[in-house]
């Protein structure tokens, strides 16, 4: 018997008793009368807010620790055999610790499947963003996450070697074989069968370069949930299906490929749960089969399904479902995973403290909204630097920070840049340019609102923590250009609005030149949809690239490594980074500073 393990191998033998256990349970679809009650608890969209102190000041805050405490607190009340645990996508992302396992410590497995595994996650989807990590990242928290019994779903990425097209999927489906990620896991909880099917975003080649998936490409989740909801169904007869989907919840109008959630939650049949994520919106939606649940992002809720189920006779009677959100409490936390891994945590705080260099002027970033900052023209200033881009464009991708003068630490690079977006340089002609803003400047000011110049609304924005008003569009869209002078006319409709007066070197600007153009790569890939809005079509934007470089961060700190000192004159210099404004310049600044008042109150 020994000879025999040793020369099969002792993982193979479990697999092999695995594989028997499931085949005699998958084999009965009877399950024994009497009254079951099943708990569904939802995560998604955490955003590495895996700590509960943060780095530089020992604030608390929501964290995985938290959503644990709540996790035991309900499997203590009701029997952990009763509770499934699923997160919904984008975990690898967004903090300092992700980064840091991602990136820096590589060595050994990756922290967040060391957390799920002892959170006990049944599953875990593949974000957008967690494919940004790039496949040595995602690959190895793959298998990492497999090794604890964890899947990593992402039934609709499919293997670029598949021999069925996408059109034959439409009539017939994909094999579960030509997926990359694992599309469902079957689980037992609480004497009923559970399967759990997970997605990721289809509209990846949307935000990043195929580069960073290479190896597969990602489809619409219409009609493949359902094919796939049917054969497993078929073939396992679980009692109990859940969907979870990194995707928005949308409009349910069949418009967007990006948020296909409602439009899921109107045509699924045969689910009981259906789990949306991505755009941090926090949605509750039930029908008399089915449940949505949104529970928004970076661990402020936790969703909480209910499912209960009779049975008669070996089979199903009734099903009552229910759906709700649980706020995270912050202050209530897990204190034994808080010390299991204290050291990891001394680990990112240590590394994020590290002293870079030295900014002389407090920096803002909500300044970006009303005019040129030192936010912007940091980024501008450090794409000229790094490359040989005639043209420079830029948003703010934090919302409402800012960053004190004195010395720089590493941590102050996730305010200034939050994401791992690469810098691509594309041609585009003086005219697309051009263009180009009009079609920016048209999400962020208006003259279509009484009384406003900046497009808000009195509106509450949870994805920002703003209470009262908001701006309508997504402020991670507003560009602005650097290398040119220019003003932008709020008396005049989109079209009008933008005037290049020369580059900013003094030298005439021509819409029939072409102009290299740095930019995110997530822009460049059709992120935020302006080049498509200005005809240029991003599935062809290989033909445009005329560089690419590393991820923007890095490039900041390669900078402030080389010049030490973050100051107004070295990044506002507008011989290099160029000079635009609002006008007509005294109604403008009038208008918008009552605009930014609303949006960001003195309290």
């Amino acid at each position: 018997m020994q000879f025999i393990m040793k020369k099969i191998g002792i993982s193979f033998i479990f697999a092999l008793l695995g594989a028997i256990v499931l085949s005699l349970a998958t084999s009965c679809d009877r399950v024994a009368d009497g009254e079951y009650t099943l708990h569904l608890l939802t995560t998604n969209d955490v955003h590495g807010n895996w700590f509960d102190s943060s780095y530089t000041d020992n604030n608390q805050k929501r964290s995985l620790f938290s959503i644990s405490y709540s996790v035991n607190h309900l499997r203590d009340s009701v029997g952990e055999d009763n509770v499934i645990l699923v997160d919904g996508g984008d975990c690898l992302q967004g903090d300092n610790a992700a980064f840091m396992y991602n990136y820096v410590d590589t060595v050994g497995d990756h922290l967040f499947a060391r957390l799920a595994a002892y959170m006990k996650y049944d599953a875990v989807t593949v974000g957008n963003h967690d494919i940004e990590t790039g496949h040595a990242v995602y690959d190895a928290v793959r298998a990492d996450l497999e090794e604890r019994g964890i899947p990593f779903l992402g039934g609709n990425a499919i293997k670029t070697d598949a021999t069925t097209t996408e059109e034959e999927a439409k009539s017939k489906g994909y094999k579960f074989s030509e997926r990359y990620f694992d599309t469902f896991k079957i689980v037992e909880k609480g004497g009923l069968k559970v399967a759990i099917l997970g997605y990721s975003n289809p509209n990846m080649k949307a935000w990043l370069d195929e580069s960073i998936f290479g190896g597969m490409y990602f489809v619409s989740l219409i009609p493949l949930v359902q094919q796939d909801v049917d054969k497993i169904r078929k073939k396992y007869k679980p009692q109990v299906v859940i969907v979870a989907v990194h995707s928005g919840t949308g409009n349910g109008d069949g418009s967007s490929l990006e948020s296909q959630g409602l439009d899921l939650f109107k045509t699924l049949k045969g689910v009981d749960f259906l789990i949306c994520s991505h755009d941090h919106r926090q949605f509750i939606k039930k029908s008399d089969t089915m449940c949505l649940i949104n529970s928004g992002s970076h661990a402020k809720n936790i969703g909480h399904g209910i499912l209960k189920i009779k049975v008669e006779k070996g089979k199903i009677a009734s099903k009552e479902l229910e759906a709700d959100l649980i706020p995270v409490k912050m202050h209530k936390v897990d204190t034994t995973m808080r010390r299991i891994f204290r050291k990891e945590y001394l680990e990112v705080r240590a590394f994020t403290n590290t002293e870079i260099g030295t900014l002389v002027r407090n920096m803002r970033t909500r300044d970006a909204y009303q005019g040129m900052s030192d936010y912007v023209n940091f980024i501008h200033t450090v794409s000229f630097w790094h490359s040989d881009a005639d043209i420079s464009i830029a948003a703010p991708l934090t919302f409402n920070k800012e960053i004190e003068k004195g010395t720089l630490v590493y941590n102050d690079l996730f305010t200034i840049y939050p994401f791992e977006n690469q810098m691509f340089v594309i041609n585009m002609t003086g005219k697309e340019v051009k263009d180009y803003l009009e079609q920016s400047y048209d999400q962020w000011v208006t003259r279509d609102i009484p009384g406003h110049v900046l497009k808000i609304q009195r509106s509450d924005d949870l994805r920002n923590s703003q209470n009262g008003w908001s701006f309508i569009k997504r402020s991670y869209n507003f560009d602005s250009a650097g290398g040119i002078n220019y003003t932008v006319d709020i008396s005049k409709p989109m079209g009008q609005r933008i005037n290049i007066l020369s580059m900013a070197s003094g030298e005439p600007f021509k819409a029939d030149t072409t102009y290299k153009v740095a930019m995110t790569s997530y822009r460049a890939s059709g992120g935020g949809e302006l080049l498509d809005k200005c005809g240029i079509v991003t599935d062809k934007i290989n033909e445009r690239i005329v560089q690419k470089y590393p991820e923007y961060r890095e490039i900041i700190y390669q900078y402030i490594q080389e010049k030490k000192v973050v100051d107004p004159d070295s990044i506002g210099n507008q011989k290099v980074i160029g000079h635009w404004e609002f006008v007509p310049k005294k109604m403008a600044q009038l208008a918008i500073k009552k605009d930014m008042d609303l949006l960001f109150p003195i309290k």
